[in-house]
């Protein structure tokens, strides 16, 4: 497989789970419709015939990696824009008066921000579920949440930070027996770990582009059939008339042709070699700073590519700071010069020193034996 160009000699990048590279089959699906593929795909003519079956062969690509035989997929600009039409297109579309959604306190901002929005300008109530220690939710207490007036429930696949993944089909079952929806974000889980929406049973699902190598700027929603959604944008009644505005097909393209790259790469079993990869890379670093390594999340119940360590002793800023050689993220955000602990972690009850000593270290498609064994080299030496 090739490697993407701007990995070839930078530092060692352990930071896919903010975003991938894009894959050179990806960008070269793309170029026709950056040139001579230029037509409308609302044009009842010649130069609107191709971009339109590009259109419906990328919804195809989309559909199969999530195994959905019917509803819709509704192309967007961001996981943070399907966010908001799920969530906001739910309540508004319920037309309830007081409608109440549920959601967790490890939740993406896309999502924590629009609850927060339809609390404002809507009247909604919103219940935020709690974590345990390893970030996942206790579907009990989903299940003491729910009210007669609950029309969504909003937990996501799998977190960004740790990886933790939530008991989707759990979840979306004991909502559907309340008679409320349920949507998930999975940016961070499709592509990497097998999903059927119809076996997790999920009413609403977002596909982020950029988080499967494909380019930023495009997303994809999952809307099972029946699901009444009002739009985020209005206009002229593309995308199923839930997202107006003339479709980008290039983006498009390269969403599906990502989804097929990554439907190819579950199917020869890719994540088993990922997952070595982590587990290769966290018993180096566990041997090499004795006592001083800890894993945050799951051990079991995660991405196989995530791997968030708290590294005793030092704090994570400062680390990456001393690793000019590596490309990752911390578990802290820093706030006028100040840091402090990511609120994922703090929900997970982590103390504040275990919160800001944390690194996210995220493996993919072109990590290799070699990347794994010279970044945890590094990590140590820094580290010590």
């Amino acid at each position: 497989m090739t490697v993407p160009s701007g990995l070839a000699e930078g530092p060692i990048y352990l930071d896919y789970n903010a975003t991938t590279p894009i894959d050179p089959t990806v960008t070269e699906a793309m170029q026709p419709y950056l040139s001579t593929a230029f037509g409308n795909p609302s044009s009842d003519h010649h130069y609107g015939h191709g971009p339109r079956a590009a259109l419906d062969q990328a919804r195809a690509q989309v559909a199969t990696l999530i195994g959905a035989s019917g509803g819709r997929i509704v192309f967007t600009g961001s996981g943070s824009e399907t966010d908001n039409l799920a969530i906001r297109g739910t309540v508004l579309g319920a037309g309830r008066e007081r409608p109440h959604v549920i959601t967790q306190r490890t939740e993406h901002p896309a999502v924590l921000q629009v609850c927060t929005a339809l609390q404002r300008w809507h009247g909604a109530e919103v219940t935020y579920l709690p974590v345990d220690g390893s970030g996942l939710v206790d579907p009990a207490a989903l299940a003491a949440a729910i009210t007669a007036r609950t029309v969504l429930v909003s937990i996501m696949a799998a977190n960004n930070e740790t990886g933790a993944l939530q008991p989707i089909a759990d979840l979306a079952r004991i909502t559907h027996e309340r008679g409320a929806l349920f949507h998930s974000d999975a940016a961070q889980m499709v592509g990497k770990l097998p999903f059927d929406v119809t076996t997790a049973d999920v009413d609403l699902l977002t596909v982020v582009g950029h988080k499967m190598y494909a380019p930023k700027g495009i997303a994809a929603l999952y809307v099972r059939s029946g699901v009444p959604l009002e739009p985020v944008v209005y206009g002229g009644g593309q995308e199923h008339g839930l997202r107006a505005g003339t479709e980008n097909v290039a983006l498009a393209v390269a969403l599906g042709t990502a989804a097929e790259l990554a439907s190819d790469d579950l199917a020869v079993g890719n994540q088993h070699r990922v997952q070595k990869l982590r587990d290769h890379l966290h018993d180096r670093l566990a041997t090499g700073l004795p006592d001083r390594v800890l894993l945050n999340g799951p051990m079991a119940a995660r991405l196989p590519n995530t791997l968030n360590l708290s590294i005793l002793h030092a704090t994570g800023h400062q680390l990456l700071a001393a690793l000019p050689g590596i490309a990752a993220s911390t578990g802290s955000a820093c706030h006028s010069g100040t840091h402090e602990p990511s609120p994922v972690l703090t929900a997970m009850g982590l103390d504040t020193d275990r919160g800001l000593s944390a690194l996210r270290l995220s493996l993919g498609r072109w990590s290799t034996t070699d990347d794994i064994d010279r970044a945890a080299d590094q990590i140590i030496t820094a580290a010590r």
